[in-house]
């Protein structure tokens, strides 16, 4: 399940990009979801494992990956951390619940991310709350986040 803390959380890891950069592997690159993240967010193809595909910049190494790929990937491999998800986009915000339907995670955010239409799930830690679709959560992401 995905779980969310909203505000500020002193065990966050704020810089998830610094946290890839000194913490990867060349696995964490050439897993197939990690591919897919990369694909979508990014619009790269992974060619191997250090090296990846980009219409914008050519060839680049998985340190030159977008910030929100990167924490992500960060999120997946590394479930027993907390990332600053706010590093990410809206248009991570189905990755995020793709890995929270895989495996427990948590993560931080200090803004209203957008999940989109669908039904899902997802566990408010600052009031232990359940909601399943962005009707739910606004009203009690917005009492938290100011």
């Amino acid at each position: 399940m995905l779980s969310v803390y909203y505000g500020d959380m002193p065990e966050a890891i704020y810089n998830p990009a610094l946290f890839f950069k000194n913490s990867y592997s060349d696995d964490w690159i050439t897993e197939e979801l990690s591919k897919e993240m990369i694909r979508d967010v990014d619009k790269s193809e992974v060619i191997g494992p250090r090296i990846i595909d980009s219409p914008v910049l050519g060839g680049i190494t998985p340190r030159e990956l977008s910030g929100g790929v990167k924490t992500l990937i960060c999120i997946y491999k590394r479930p027993d951390r907390v990332f600053n998800a706010s590093a990410c986009g809206d248009n991570c915000a189905k990755w995020l619940l793709e890995i929270g339907k895989r495996q427990d995670v948590t993560i931080n955010l200090r803004h209203l991310m957008d999940f989109g239409e669908k039904e899902f799930t997802i566990k408010v830690l600052n009031t232990d709350q359940i909601v399943h679709n962005m009707d739910e959560l606004l009203p009690v992401a917005a009492m938290i986040v100011r």
